[in-house]
């Protein structure tokens, strides 16, 4: 038979499980976007430094060595962002499936021991 108050009690767990979800994802997410928005300033004025001693440069080779020095620096730093950024996104996806964890655990096991009957 159907019991309200039950299919009123499984409602509000889903529902709050969705908002919890929800936060931990819309927290990660505002993390990330700061995150690529600080590497992409610094980047920027990495750059315009790297330009202006560039343009300073008394000959060719000092010119190449400043050019080769910035690029192996800039790939350095690119590599390590992309790897926290990678890192971010994993964290908010643990984040976010977090609160699910309780009710499938829940849900498999009614499943395995309806199976098991």
């Amino acid at each position: 038979m159907f019991n309200l108050e039950e299919a009123n009690k499984r409602g509000k767990e889903a529902v709050d499980t969705v908002v919890k979800s929800y936060s931990s994802l819309a927290k990660g997410m505002q993390a990330i976007a700061t995150e690529a928005t600080d590497y992409s300033k610094k980047s920027f004025e990495e750059g315009v430094a790297h330009f202006e001693k560039l343009s300073s440069a008394k000959s060719f080779e000092a010119a190449f060595e400043l050019q080769t020095s910035y690029l192996k620096k800039s790939y350095e730093s690119y590599i390590a962002e992309a790897t926290k950024i990678g890192e971010m996104y994993s964290d908010l996806a643990k984040d976010a499936y977090k609160p699910y964890e309780a009710p499938i655990a829940k849900a498999t096991a009614a499943a395995k021991s309806a199976v098991a009957a």
